[in-house]
């Protein structure tokens, strides 16, 4: 099974799960009970009516019993699943260990039991067994952007289901950027008027790239994002939504030129990279962004807000005279304090309303508030920092993290970015090795695997970047260190057959399929030395 399990014991007999099987459950359970109930009524046809559960000692009623329960004395996430022939106990921490225990009940009953309706002549039985399992980091993250390529709402739904077969439990969405602006804002109509869209997109990465002269685009209402929130707390994942800020915002000014330090006019950006537009420095425009972030938090209740502060290019503010003179009356020296400044005045807002910021490891050039937290991506430098400067962190380094790069150095990889990062590449990451500082492991909050969307136009394209290697940063995520990739690769096939079953069009581990491959359209692969020099040089202004 993927993630592997703290321990699995095999047992004599097996479970059958039929007509006569009722789900016991607690009323602290009876939300997963509900969850669990739903999940195999769907694969098996049966419908496993829920009652509560029997006395101590007890099993009342006919036909043997799934019985829920939470246990205060398991952890919070953790879950003990025992499976015998007279019936199942499943008792968590909580209801998200009793839900992360249902999914891998699921998956003891085949890859049938994924299905979203019944196949005949199925038998569901699940051999005897004891798991107990329970997760290694708190923050077990995913980067999906859906500012570059826009994913319609039910696709980001299926996404969340994959992501909790995983028991990946924060979905980081990108919201916007240069290519798109796709969350609503009622304040601000034209963010979406005008910054949803653009008339075509890059085809390709690198010098020989075109554009395909294909209009794109798209936004979430605040209702679209509410269901997104409410599908994904279902399954125990926190949705913690992306407002770029200073950089990669010409949709935001393509909607509103006054945001902007040249004025304009910007158009919805159809290329991909860095460009040199940032924000301007003005008490409106951070007032703008206040109002923005407000509108975020009324839909989104996570605990975290992530306001971008990646590669801003400050050439426009060290060129403009208004912009200096701004500097100087703030008592700002060089345009990274003054990024610092900005990303204080956000911080500042969300900490007054309760919220934590989070941020791309470039914030970190400038001091922040004490709940400000980093995300790590330009290897573990920013990591280093930040937990010298007491900041907890989140680990994303795009040597390990990036799926949008790479998955090997063959010229079939369709439009090859990036590194390569193969699915043992990303398995063998090692978040805290056994040298890893007390600071470090006190305030490293988890992984996070990112998505880039630039050449990921498709559901289907999504799936091939991402699976199988987000089965390997599960493990990474969730399971024990002392991972061995023999053992990996002998669980590899059970979820295979579990995307398929639900219609995952992931890469295959020999290579791609020919109809996954993208003949003719250049990319832009990189050798892991060089970008790592890259990485070190980009980082060296970063000072514990």
């Amino acid at each position: 099974m993927i993630p592997k399990p703290l321990s699995f014991e095999q047992r004599d007999g097996e479970f059958a799960v039929d007509d006569d099987t009722v789900i016991r459950a607690s009323d602290a359970a009876a939300p997963a009970a509900r969850r669990l109930q739903a999940d195999l009524a769907a694969a098996t046809g049966l419908t496993l009516p829920i009652t509560p559960s029997a006395p101590a000692g007890g099993r009342e009623g006919a036909g043997a019993a799934i019985e829920l329960d939470v246990d205060p004395e398991l952890p919070r996430e953790g879950y003990r699943l025992e499976i015998a022939p007279d019936g199942v106990r499943l008792a968590g921490g909580s209801t998200a260990g009793l839900f992360h225990g249902g999914i891998a009940f699921r998956q003891l009953l085949g890859p049938d039991a994924f299905r979203r309706a019944a196949l005949p002549g199925r038998q569901w039985r699940a051999a005897a067994s004891v798991t107990v399992d329970a997760p290694r980091f708190a923050w077990r993250g995913f980067m999906l952007d859906v500012a570059r390529g826009f994913r319609p709402k039910h696709e980001v739904l299926r996404l969340i289901d994959l992501l909790a077969l995983h028991r990946v439990n924060v979905l980081q969405l990108h919201l916007t950027d240069d290519q798109g602006w796709r969350m609503e804002i009622h304040r601000y109509p034209r963010l979406t008027e005008v910054g949803a869209w653009r008339p075509e997109s890059q085809l390709g990465h690198g010098p020989d790239s075109t554009l395909d002269g294909r209009p794109v685009g798209g936004f979430y209402t605040h209702d679209d994002l509410r269901e997104i929130v409410a599908y994904a707390a279902e399954r125990h994942i926190e949705v913690v939504p992306e407002i770029e800020t200073p950089g990669h915002v010409r949709a935001a000014l393509a909607a509103y030129p006054e945001l902007g330090v040249t004025g304009g006019p910007y158009e919805v950006w159809p290329r991909y990279g860095i460009n040199d537009d940032v924000l301007n420095a003005e008490e409106s425009t951070v007032e703008f962004f206040r109002n923005v972030l407000d509108e975020v938090m009324a839909v989104f209740p996570s605990t975290y807000i992530a306001v971008g502060g990646d590669e801003a290019r400050k050439v426009q503010w060290a060129n403009d005279s208004r912009t200096q003179k701004l500097m100087a009356s703030r008592g700002l020296e060089t345009p990274n304090e003054l990024q610092a400044w900005f990303i204080r005045q956000l911080d500042a807002h969300l900490t007054a309303a309760g919220r934590r910021l989070y941020g791309w490891d470039e914030v970190l050039e400038g001091p922040l508030g004490p709940g400000a937290t980093i995300a790590s991506w330009r290897g573990l430098r920013g990591a280093e920092v930040a937990v010298a400067r007491g900041h907890d962190v989140v680990l994303c380094p795009d040597d390990f993290a990036y799926l949008d790069y790479r998955q090997s150095d063959s010229a079939e990889e369709p439009i090859p970015v990036g590194t390569v990062q193969s699915l043992r590449d990303v398995y063998e990451f090692e978040p805290l090795p056994e040298d890893a500082s007390e600071p470090m492991r006190r305030h490293v909050l988890g992984v996070q695997a990112n998505a880039w969307s630039e050449h990921m136009d498709t559901a289907s394209r999504v799936d091939y970047m991402v699976f199988p290697r987000l089965a390997a940063f599960a493990e990474v995520a969730w399971s024990a260190p002392g991972k061995r990739w023999a053992d990996f690769e002998a669980r590899l096939d059970a979820q295979l057959a579990i995307y398929g079953a639900m219609g995952v069009a992931y890469r295959p581990l020999a290579g791609p399929h020919p109809w996954q491959q993208r003949p003719g359209v250049p990319g832009a692969p990189r050798a892991k030395a060089d970008r790592q020099a890259e990485l070190a040089a980009l980082t060296a202004d970063l000072h514990e």
